[in-house]
């Protein structure tokens, strides 16, 4: 499974690991992910989502029904 925000669509990103003594290797750094269900009133059902934690910041300033909408624009 990918791991991307529903929402956000945020993705793994790429940077390096440097050592003490400034050795670098690749490596990724991931969104932190959560998996969270949300009551939609108007469709009286459960949506899972697996969103970041940014994400959940915007559900709750915007409401999840407004974000759902939003979404189903952009599709």
């Amino acid at each position: 499974m990918a791991r991307v925000c529903e929402i956000t669509g945020k993705t793994p990103m790429l940077g390096n690991r440097v050592s003490h003594a400034n050795n670098k290797t690749r490596r990724r750094f991931f969104p932190n992910l959560q998996y969270r269900k949300f009551w939609v009133e108007r469709d009286k059902r459960w949506v899972h989502l697996r969103v970041t934690s940014a994400a959940l910041r915007t559900i709750d300033r915007k409401g999840i029904e407004v974000v759902l909408d939003e979404l189903r624009g952009k599709k």
